[in-house]
């Protein structure tokens, strides 16, 4: 029996599984045992059966070293993984990397990107993260096109439009987000020492700092009580506590104007910043809608 026959002759449980594995290999750099037990809930025995299979069918996939089965170089998914599907998984501990739909769903409709990262870039940089390596790249920068960049990626960062890295730039110095699509040529550095404790997560200011921001409906809207409503708001307030490094993009993602005076206008403004002045500080700010920088 081949491995295309193997893999057609497999229950539906044991394909769910072996996508599992896969995932864990791909986006983690190495899986073991207690990964699919904990997961799955098998029995021992179960679970060791599945690694031993899932090497067998992708033999160039993951080598076998101190009860670990690693990612090797020349991996090749055998099954397939969806984008949004893997980025839920990774971002938020769904299990959503499993590759089989639900029984009974809801009848609904979401809005899908227009863009999404490839999933070789996302996996080296996710299994970088993971064990903290140095990356090179290609960046394609908006203002000087493609250029070389060495970076130390600790998180990866949703925009509401697009994903993005956050990570220490060695090239320019200090800590900043980098788009996922923009990147090429992603490899890890191998024969390099490990980050400084300057270019680690505990150092990057802007991603530790919270800040912690007063959204009111917007005094152009006829019916504050709707948004009030709409946003769950306590006596006509919302707090949010946001990190730095992505309080603009929030501001953003949600049309909140954040200018002094709230001056900006149209059905999707809703919301305004209370006090623009709670955004002061947040390395993302000038992301903000309306948002002045102070110099």
């Amino acid at each position: 029996m081949n491995n295309e026959e193997l893999l057609s002759s497999l229950s539906a449980a044991q394909r769910l599984r072996l996508t599992f594995i896969e995932f864990r290999v791909w986006f983690y750099g190495a899986v073991a045992r207690k990964h699919v037990l904990e997961r799955f809930e098998v029995a021992t025995a179960a679970g060791t059966r599945d690694l031993m299979l899932y090497k067998q069918l992708a033999p160039e996939n993951v080598s076998y070293e101190h009860k670990l089965y690693l990612y090797q170089p020349t991996f090749k998914p055998l099954f397939a993984h969806d984008p949004e599907k893997v980025l839920a998984a990774l971002t938020s501990g769904v299990a959503a990397a499993d590759s089989g739909t639900a029984s009974e769903t809801i009848s609904f409709a979401a809005p899908r990107r227009l863009n999404q990262p490839d999933l070789y870039t996302l996996a080296t940089v996710t299994r970088a993260i993971h064990k903290g390596q140095i990356l090179a790249l290609t960046y394609l920068s908006m203002k000087k096109g493609a250029g070389a960049r060495v970076i130390v990626p600790h998180s990866l960062v949703d925009s509401g439009l697009r994903w993005h890295v956050r990570a220490f730039d060695r090239t320019k110095g200090h800590f900043r987000d980098l788009v996922l699509t923009r990147m090429e040529d992603v490899r890890a550095l191998m024969d390099c020492s490990p980050p400084a404790l300057p270019e680690r997560i505990a150092a990057d200011t802007q991603w530790n700092q919270m800040f912690k921001l007063t959204l009111i409906p917007h005094p152009s809207r006829p019916h504050p009580e709707v948004i009030a409503k709409d946003f769950g708001m306590q006596q006509g307030r919302l707090q949010v506590s946001l990190r730095g490094a992505v309080a603009g993009y929030v501001m953003r993602q949600w049309q909140v104007d954040c200018s002094p005076d709230a001056h900006l206008n149209g059905p999707e403004v809703r919301l305004r910043l209370a006090d623009p002045a709670e955004l002061h500080g947040a390395g993302s700010a000038a992301l903000a809608p309306g948002y002045i920088v102070k110099s």
